[in-house]
């Protein structure tokens, strides 16, 4: 069993919503217990901080300082790498309409599609990185998930799979071994906005030069009524966004 992930899963559930309200709630009612005002206060802030998170429109209040440390790749700056790096995101477990095959989840195909482009305009060659994420370290990898869309989906040839890695530090280091190997330093790093400034300084403490090349730039977008409301959605950015500080923080603690 891997117990690294295992350890990550377990904190990834705990410290972020939405069962991060539930035990907020239930500090708040055992502190009533003994303090009761103080423990109205935090089952109140409890709730407003839920209803504000599961908004659009609160959820963007953490997501919008991550993405405002990228900023979209101009065209002048995508010739100059030796390669692109795709990300890998999340997985759907045997998907019934793909015969039973994992596929990568929404947010992985939108980098995929994104490295397609870029490799269909600098013709780069592509490295896509992603490990086994099951607890018992068996079944497919990310990468080779990553790989397949790209090329039956996208029509576009993949060069290299890292497949160790389950984490965006081990992106790095694997990526590393197979590519400054190689004599490739200066990449294309394709990811979500959010992730990136985590991602971006795994790879340059990694030793790559790196050229951001973020997508899914979530909280662009106009704000309408309805983002003020709570939804699933809202909920979603808000623990996405919330887990990439996290990471900035675990890594700013653990490479000071």
């Amino acid at each position: 069993m891997n117990t690294e992930l295992l350890v990550s899963s377990i904190a990834r559930a705990l410290l972020l919503p939405p069962f991060s309200f539930f035990i907020l709630f239930l500090a708040g009612w055992l502190l009533a217990l003994r303090w009761p005002r103080t423990g109205r206060v935090v089952i109140g802030l409890t709730l407003v901080l839920a209803f504000v998170l599961c908004t659009v429109v609160g959820a963007n209040l953490v997501v919008r300082p991550l993405e405002a440390m990228t900023a979209p790749l101009p065209a002048s700056a995508r010739s100059g790498a030796q390669a692109i790096v795709v990300l890998s995101a999340g997985t759907i477990r045997r998907a019934r309409e793909y015969g039973g095959s994992d596929i990568p989840d929404h947010v992985a195909l939108a980098r995929l599609r994104y490295a397609a482009k870029l490799q269909h305009e600098t013709g780069q060659p592509i490295l896509v990185s992603g490990g086994v994420v099951s607890l018992d370290g068996r079944g497919p990898s990310l990468a080779a998930g990553l790989a397949a869309a790209l090329r039956e989906d996208f029509g576009t040839p993949v060069k290299w799979l890292e497949e160790k890695s389950t984490n965006t530090a081990g992106n790095a280091t694997e990526s590393a071994k197979i590519l400054i190997g190689a004599g490739v330093r200066r990449v294309l790093l394709v990811t979500d906005a959010a992730h990136m400034p985590r991602a971006a300084s795994q790879f340059r403490r990694a030793g790559f030069d790196v050229i951001e090349a973020p997508t899914l730039f979530l909280s662009a977008r106009s704000e309408g009524l309805l983002d003020f409301l709570p939804s699933e959605e809202g909920l979603r950015r808000a623990r996405t966004a919330l887990y990439e500080w996290l990471g900035l923080l675990w890594y700013r603690i653990r490479h000071p």
